[in-house]
């Protein structure tokens, strides 16, 4: 320090000071006259070459300011003694001085830059972001561009109270301070390190609207609007403020504490919070570090094939194989896996609820589609032909049901459920990257770290792979017990709000279903005798069904007793010549083939038996020949077909008895490669059940319960809904539904069954 530092005070700091520099508090009158000759005092006092004020050559022998006049001079003249104590008394009490007005400036720095900062934390929350919410631009990620900034300004507010709270306490103001700084310590280092987290994403969000030039006019024209006297040019400005002051409180802290004696009390609280606020600058540093690594890691690549073969390249190669030939070392137990107890009880009961979420996903999907089916169905819609009584009240009902109750609740669960539930399981997406990435990174980290244990030192870009397994891991301990918290609380809501539906759906359809029974006339029977009256009608109507089944068939005949046609007829001589009268069977009921090299036939149609089980040794599909197309049909569908017993080979044609003997069916092989054709003697005919007026000339006209002869069971396109027929000798088309095959009745007549 120069020498020149023990010179005397400037006459107007002697002139308040009565002669010295004060030790105690200054008032707030005195501070604006104090101000610019303690200030140049200071700067003087550390050395940067400027002139004390008052100061003179020849000061130090004469210890009077220049200010002086020669008759106060000589009327001041000290006694040597005197002097001498004056000037140590200077020596002794200046940097003392100097130190407590400094510090005073220092902590009227700290108040006021709060100030300033909540004022402005104030106007970004209040009116540059109400004002571009009243624009409504959907282009605008408001919730990106301003983070938590309230949950800051929340915090903001309170510390500054706390801070102009201490004025006025003299001495216990620094102890105040440090104290308030210890207790918002923790709220502070939350609120900061999520928006300093999410700073850089949201200056990539300002510098993609500055390329948008309306977007940028709109921007623009709010700050113009709400802070014109800030000439901000973008939202930046405001935006850097809660970044600047939180990595400020350790600096001001720091001059505080410079400009105060180490004999204080209030200097190690001071160190204390000083320290407090670095290390939670440190964290939010470290926090925003793991979250730019969990970042890179935790999105869902959904690459193709080609896509991963075009990153395959040596280095990924020898990498992979490392941390599966590490991997294989750990399951064979020849190495030993790194522990993380901790992590490990995180991890599980995070796989536990991810297990649940996707699990209850697939279940309410299956829900829904089985109420899309549900809903399908419509058969309220159907004119019952009844005017009154419970089929039309349950009409009522199930229209009131299907069309309101049943569509309503489905897009309730949509809502309430199926959308919440989608969305908590695209929140698991980036936990799971983050936990797979973690083991392929652990792997990593066990191979570098035996090696550095081996050779001592490992290379840059091994350490930083380090750095990233520890930085992965530290995150995911700190996020995964608040994580697994928040998706419990989302999936018990949900499944709170999917039973509150059911019962909401139960209540209702009760409701209205209790209205529709009121008019019933057995609505007020007790119950007993309700179920006993729907015994009594399911008997009777159970009854009913079995008689109506009965006469059913005894009015329609059996397959076996199908009339053939001629073309039947030539088909059945066919099989007959093949394969015997012994191979014949006859189809029960349609068979529709569903699989392949299966047949689809109709009742009552002839086939030959080839083979009595299948390929695979089935004996329940039968391999038969339907007179051209061959293949597979239940056997259980197959009846053995009985022709008429076989004519001596002698015999041409059979010669019936009497003329009212029923003539039979025989078959004839006579001893030349072509067979003789024999008669059927038909014991069924076909009549029309219905009368049909012909439309056309290809068409021919029938009357109910007139015989018909068929000539063939459809039309020239294979169609069976219609069939060519002969009536009193003309020929022509007759829808096949108006025929009807009925027992061929004695000469004295036939009647239509009853």
């Amino acid at each position: 320090m120069p020498s020149h530092v023990a010179a005397v005070p400037s006459p107007a700091l002697r002139q308040h000071s009565g002669g010295h520099v004060p030790r105690g508090d200054l008032g707030p009158a005195h501070d604006s006259e104090l101000l610019q000759p303690l200030v140049s005092w200071t700067r003087w006092g550390q050395g940067e070459g400027l002139q004390p004020p008052g100061w003179a050559p020849g000061l130090l022998q004469s210890g009077c300011g220049a200010g002086q006049c020669p008759a106060e001079m000589a009327s001041a003249e000290p006694d040597p003694e005197d002097a001498a104590e004056a000037e140590e008394a200077v020596y002794e009490e200046m940097p003392c001085d100097r130190m407590e007005l400094s510090q005073r400036l220092a902590v009227e720095e700290l108040i006021t830059t709060e100030a300033s900062y909540v004022h402005n934390i104030q106007l970004c929350v209040s009116d540059i972001r109400a004002h571009l919410q009243e624009k409504q631009l959907p282009e605008l990620d408001l919730e990106g561009l301003f983070s938590n900034t309230d949950d800051i300004l929340h915090v903001s507010r309170r510390f500054l109270k706390g801070l102009e709270a201490t004025a006025g306490l003299g001495q216990e103001q620094l102890l105040c301070i440090s104290t308030l700084f210890q207790e918002f310590k923790e709220e502070m280092e939350t609120v900061y390190k999520t928006y300093c987290a999410s700073y850089d994403h949201a200056l990539q969000l300002v510098e993609s609207y500055r390329r948008d030039p309306r977007l940028q006019e709109e921007i623009l024209d709010t700050l113009n609007a709400t802070v014109p006297h800030t000439g901000a040019s973008d939202l930046s400005f405001f935006l850097v403020m809660p970044v600047q002051r939180v990595t400020k409180y350790p600096l001001l802290l720091g001059k505080i504490l410079e400009n105060t004696p180490s004999s204080t009390s209030a200097h190690s609280a001071l160190q204390a919070a000083a320290r407090a606020m670095a290390q939670v600058n440190a964290n939010i540093n470290e926090y925003k570090r793991r979250r730019e690594v969990a970042t890179k890691y935790n999105k869902a690549e959904h690459l193709t094939l080609r896509d991963r073969l075009a990153r395959l390249n040596t280095h990924s190669i020898a990498k992979k194989t490392t941390r599966l030939s590490r991997l294989l070392l750990h399951e064979a137990g020849i190495v030993a896996k790194t522990e993380d107890k901790e992590y490990d009880d995180l991890e599980e009961k995070f796989q536990c609820v991810a297990s649940s979420v996707a699990t209850l996903k697939e279940n309410v999907a299956s829900y829904l589609g089985h109420l899309e089916a549900f809903l399908l169905p419509t058969p309220h819609r159907w004119d019952l032909q009844m005017d009154e009584g419970p089929a039309q009240q349950q009409r009522r009902l199930s229209q009131l049901l299907q069309g309101t109750v049943f569509p309503e609740f489905k897009q309730r669960v949509d809502r309430l459920v199926w959308q919440p539930l989608c969305s908590l399981s695209d929140m698991l997406e980036g936990p799971q990257q983050l936990v797979k990435k973690r083991l392929d990174k652990l792997l990593d980290y066990e191979e570098i770290q035996e090696r550095k244990s081996e050779m001592g030192s490992v290379s840059y870009d091994e350490e930083a792979a380090m750095n990233t397994y520890l930085a992965i891991n530290d995150l995911l301990v700190a996020e995964l017990p608040h994580f697994n918290q928040v998706a419990l609380q989302l999936l018990g809501q949900i499944l709170r709000s999917f039973s509150a539906l059911q019962l909401d759906l139960a209540a209702q359809a009760l409701h209205h279903a209790e209205k529709e029974l009121e008019r019933l006339p057995h609505g007020h029977m007790a119950l007993p005798s309700f179920w006993k009256v729907v015994e009594d009608t399911l008997q009777q109507s159970g009854a009913q069904l079995r008689a109506f089944c009965q006469a059913f068939e005894t009015v329609t005949p059996s397959p076996g007793a199908q009339p053939l046609t001629p073309a039947e007829e030539r088909k059945v001589l066919s099989l007959v010549s093949k394969h015997g009268p012994d191979k014949l069977y006859q189809v029960t009921s349609n068979i529709s083939g569903s699989r392949d090299l299966d047949l689809t036939l109709l009742r009552g149609q002839i086939v030959a038996l080839l083979q009595s089980a299948d390929t695979k040794g089935n004996t329940s599909r039968w391999l038969v020949d339907a007179g051209g197309p061959r293949g597979f049909v239940p056997a259980a569908k197959l009846q053995p077909y009985s022709p008429p017993q076989v004519q001596q080979p002698g015999m041409d044609l059979l010669t019936p008895d009497s003329g009212t003997e029923r003539r039979r069916h025989s078959y004839q092989f006579p001893e030349a490669p072509r067979p003789q054709v024999a008669t059927f003697t038909a014991t069924f005919q076909v009549v029309a059940g219905f009368s049909f007026a012909a439309r056309s000339p290809q068409e021919v006209t029938l009357q109910a319960g007139q015989p018909v002869l068929v000539l063939e069971p459809h039309d020239k396109k294979g169609s069976t809904e219609w069939s060519l027929v002969e009536v009193n000798g003309q020929r022509g088309y007759v829808p096949s539904s108006y025929l009807v095959t009925v027992p061929v009745q004695d000469p004295a007549g036939w009647s239509l069954p009853v």
